[in-house]
């Protein structure tokens, strides 16, 4: 008997589980939006040096060159060849120099002038940048263009470090405060940030709100989704959890949308981060973990929980049937087992939990490195932007459902290798496509970015059922610690274009190879039972047997009854 009786006799998936699921994952439609916004809030638009205030079209009056050239004649764009110098494709202007003199000469109808010659420099008026396709955003206000480039690629890392930094942070006030409390304050701290990030005067000042945005996000999606799985019972977990994983990806389509409509960051900034207020103010409906509660010497208030459910789902007869001496009886291993703890020192110290973990390591930084390297660099396919943004996001509806197939019938490592090393080979195969075949780069983008959502849909499953149950929650933080490890340094990676244009594909597609090895090299779970404890996992895959340090053997004994727990709370880190 555990706590997972309890909630089959409070009404298992009854009213209160569809609005507690339902209401906890609609916040979901706007993580994508957080974690893709620099895509359109960082957009660069096409720009050019501004021109000299010291000239003018009255300067071609003057000039005895061309006393047949009518100022009628002469449009703004033209104007722009005596200024600005071709770039090095020949067909269009050059975004960071210009003419240290205006080569009116270029003007004429048969001028010409070999542009090696010509003297140039930096744009020392700053820039001009277009509104076609967006109006404003921090590119265009701080002028994050030619040697200030990187910056804009550093305001997505900043934020991933914001998300790591709040997955370590949360994680472990959520373990000491529940995650009702914590998941409360990370809405409204998201709600406050984000919209003040939109007031920013400085580019400093929005890194800074960007980065506890970000691990305001942590916050959210770890309590959110562990809270969710908390009350669901074992039975529906697995489809309740496939289901509201498309949240996020519908979250990339309504992106899309709000960018083309708003196409100013401020705004854009708002309107994704106002509506966390709405959620703030009814996440109080929501009820705390009762597991939580039992395991931290707060039966009482777990029962008043339970018998909220019990009500809410019709089994008002189940108020006076479940007592605390009831809730106590099906919960005594998991209160005895919580005494015991296991350390991320455990994730190496025998040679089949060090082999899982390193391949693991290996797996999640180079699956978030090829994403987020995929996902954020919509630019340079020349299509929109916008659209660009819709069928990233459609993607993975086929991507996830192929990814389902798969485990089931290919099993689990044949899965993880050939997702990555069909990533990889897309990648390096988008290489070699002229840049001017712009339908067969998008196409090949797509399938790519799609191999890496598979990717990511298989190791979530694949940890969990690699990782024994005393040190599951501790092996998915820590690789999960790793995955935003990965999505931290994949923006970085995209500065090596003006170096190399494919040297970034070429990073990107040879981090999944590697990890495509390593995939090889896990050992396969497809119909094999769960992993209890670290010696199940020995026994299994390494053909060996260690003897338990004396402080795990509370954990060993009582494995079994702590995989209810710990599967659900390793299950919150799925939506990261």
């Amino acid at each position: 008997m555990g706590f997972a009786d309890l909630l089959e006799e409070v009404g298992g998936f009854g009213r209160y589980q569809w609005l507690h699921v339902t209401l906890i994952s609609l916040p979901g439609l706007l993580m994508a939006s957080q974690n893709l916004l620099n895509n359109f809030v960082s957009g660069i638009p096409a720009h050019h040096c501004r021109l000299p205030a010291n000239h003018s079209l009255y300067s071609l009056s003057a000039n005895h060159s061309l006393h047949n050239l009518s100022l009628y004649q002469v449009d703004e764009k033209q104007l722009l060849k005596a200024f600005i110098p071709l770039d090095s494709s020949g067909t269009r202007l050059d975004r960071c120099r210009r003419y240290v003199e205006p080569q009116w000469q270029l003007l004429a109808s048969n001028g010409s002038a070999n542009g090696s010659e010509l003297q140039t420099e930096g744009c020392l008026d700053g820039w001009t940048f277009e509104s076609s396709e967006f109006l404003a955003t921090t590119v265009s206000e701080w002028e994050l263009v030619c040697s200030l480039r990187p910056l804009k690629q550093m305001i997505q890392s900043i934020y991933m470090g914001g998300v790591l930094t709040g997955a370590i942070i949360y994680g472990g006030l959520s373990d000491r405060f529940g995650r009702r409390s914590i998941l409360i304050w990370s809405y409204l701290q998201l709600g406050i940030l984000g919209c003040s990030s939109a007031l920013s005067p400085s580019y400093t000042a929005y890194c800074i709100f960007r980065f506890l945005s970000g691990m305001a996000v942590s916050g959210i999606i770890l309590n959110a989704v562990s809270l969710k799985v908390e009350w669901i019972p074992t039975r529906e977990r697995t489809l309740v959890g496939t289901l509201t994983s498309f949240f996020f990806t519908f979250g990339q389509m309504i992106l899309a949308g709000l960018a083309y409509w708003l196409r100013d960051w401020r705004k854009l900034q708002v309107v994704v981060c106002a509506p966390q207020f709405l959620f703030f103010a009814y996440s109080w409906w929501y009820s705390e973990s009762a597991r939580w509660l039992v395991l931290n010497r707060r039966s009482e208030e777990a029962l008043k929980s339970l018998h909220r459910v019990a009500r809410i789902n019709g089994k008002p007869e189940m108020v006076d049937k479940l007592t605390l001496e009831v809730l106590n009886s099906h919960m005594r291993k998991e209160i005895e087992s919580s005494c015991s703890s296991l350390t991320a020192y455990d994730l190496l110290r025998t040679r089949g939990m060090r082999r899982i973990s390193i391949c693991l390591v290996v797996v999640w930084f180079s699956t978030s490195f090829a994403y987020y390297g995929l996902a954020m660099d919509l630019q340079k396919f020349g299509v929109s932007i916008y659209l660009m943004q819709i069928i990233f996001g459609a993607v993975d509806i086929p991507a996830k459902l192929l990814a389902l197939g798969m485990l089931s019938y290919l099993g689990r490592r044949v899965s993880q290798a050939t997702c990555l090393f069909l990533s990889a080979l897309i990648i390096f195969a988008n290489i070699f496509v002229p840049t001017d075949l712009q339908t067969v780069r998008t196409v090949l983008a797509c399938l790519g970015k799609g191999f890496t959502s598979a990717s990511f849909t298989v190791v979530y499953l694949y940890t969990g059922e690699l990782y024994p149950t005393v040190i599951r929650q501790t092996g998915m933080g820590f690789v999960s610690t790793m995955a935003r490890a990965g999505s931290m340094a994949a923006p970085a990676v995209l500065i090596l274009d003006e170096v190399l244009p494919a040297l970034p594909s070429v990073v990107y597609g040879g981090a999944a190879v590697l990890a495509a090895g390593f995939a090889c090299f896990l050992p396969e779970t497809l119909n094999m039972p769960l992993p209890d404890t670290i010696e199940d996992v020995e026994q299994k895959w390494s053909g060996t047997n260690p003897a338990p340090p004396p402080e795990e053997g509370v954990a060993l004994k009582e494995g079994v009854a702590l995989k209810v727990l710990k599967e659900a709370e390793g299950s919150g880190l799925n939506a990261l």
